[in-house]
Order: structure tokens, then C-alpha cells, then sequence
């Protein structure tokens, strides 16, 4: 059975971020709250629990996750990020965006596109999502929470219980949240490519709504 945390979302309790890091670092799969809905997340390199969120999801090994980075230093450890590129990401992080990089060695090539070894990563605009990566000290793998043949994300806390208690170690509940997906744009190229239409504006991006 899932443990079941209530932790404030504008002022998480340190105690029990603590313990939710100490469950990821065990081998935990948590559903915790962002700010573009609930999401699925385990350690970085723990097979095993990325392996559960793809079954939970219903999802195989071609569809890749995301990596859920604290600031933009660590998410530069991860991806490769010129000039350009990083002044763009510090304009529009932390927020709903996920952006598609050149991955660097330090992401493990199961992570990777097969072909273009790129990866998805975003800077959460979410208090408890961003204090559990600062006690956790690395990224966080992560996945949206949609259950297999549904069109929106779970964002009912007792409906999660419900469907995924007895899947994960960890349901943290941190108020209301959205259903909108993050926007997903492609950095990889000389001009950002919008992938997917999400929450976050893309118009001062250059590229049309």
C-alpha cells in the first residue's frame, strides 16, 4: 500500500520532502504534483522503477521520459546548451515547458533518443516539485500521470489512490493542479521547433500560436 503525504504547496514540510528523496533513493515510484498536473517519478538510475512507470503508464521502451532538473546549472550537466539556447531557457524556466537537448554523458543512454542521443528536460515552477529536487540533489526521472487509454491526466488525489496505491510507494497530494501538459520544444535546431502544444506560451518564442 502507498503512503499517502499531505504537504503544503506553498510552503513544503521539510520532514516529509525528507522522506519522500529518502523513498526515491530506495527504489520508490511517487506520484507528486507539478505545475502542469500530477506526475509519476523515481530515481535517475533505477531501472527497475522506470520500468514500473512505463507499465503503469502503458507505455514501451521508444516513448522517453523526463528529466525534472532543480535550476539550470544541474540541467546543464545533463544537456548540452550554447549561448543562445541558454538565454532562452532562462527566460522561460522554471515553467510548463519541456525542452528537447543534446544529451550529455551524464544521461544514460537508455534515456536517450536511440538516433539523435537527445533528451527532455524541464525546470518545474512548482514548490514541492522543486524542493523535493533541491533534498534530493539530482534530477528527477519523470512522466505524466495519464493511465493507459485515457485522454487527460489524473488530477483527483483520491482517484489516484484509487487506481495506483497498490503500484507506487508514494502519493504526495499539494492542492490543486492543471490538466494542461507541458509545452515540448525542440532546441536542437538553429530555430526552437514546437513539438507539442502545451501551457506554456510560445509566441515570444517565435514561433506562432
Amino acid at each position: 500500500m502507498a503512503q499517502f503525504f499531505t504537504i503544503h504547496p506553498d510552503n513544503p514540510q521539510p520532514r516529509l520532502i525528507k522522506q519522500a528523496a529518502e523513498m526515491l533513493r530506495d527504489g520508490a515510484v511517487i506520484v507528486y504534483p507539478t505545475d502542469s498536473g500530477y506526475a509519476l517519478g523515481c530515481h535517475l538510475d533505477d531501472k527497475d522503477a522506470v520500468t514500473r512507470i512505463r507499465q503503469i503508464r502503458g507505455l514501451d521502451e521508444k516513448h522517453l521520459m523526463t528529466l525534472m532538473c532543480r535550476d539550470l546549472s544541474e540541467l546543464a550537466k545533463y544537456a548540452k546548451v550554447d549561448n543562445t539556447q541558454f538565454r532562452l531557457l532562462k527566460n522561460n524556466t522554471p515553467g510548463s515547458y519541456t525542452f528537447i537537448l543534446q544529451a550529455t554523458k551524464e544521461v544514460p543512454r537508455r534515456l536517450q533518443h536511440p538516433k539523435r542521443s537527445t533528451v527532455g528536460l524541464r525546470i518545474p515552477d512548482h514548490p514541492i516539485a522543486l524542493a523535493l529536487l533541491e533534498e534530493l540533489g539530482e534530477p528527477l526521472l519523470s512522466s505524466t500521470l495519464i493511465l493507459p487509454e485515457a485522454d487527460h491526466p489524473l488530477i483527483d488525489v483520491e482517484e489516484i489512490r484509487e487506481h495506483l496505491e497498490r503500484l507506487v510507494e508514494l502519493v504526495i497530494e499539494g492542492g490543486a493542479v492543471g490538466i494542461e501538459s507541458t509545452t515540448v520544444i525542440d532546441l536542437t535546431d538553429v530555430v526552437p521547433v514546437l513539438v507539442r502544444r502545451g501551457k506554456g506560451k510560445v509566441s515570444h518564442l517565435g514561433i506562432e500560436e
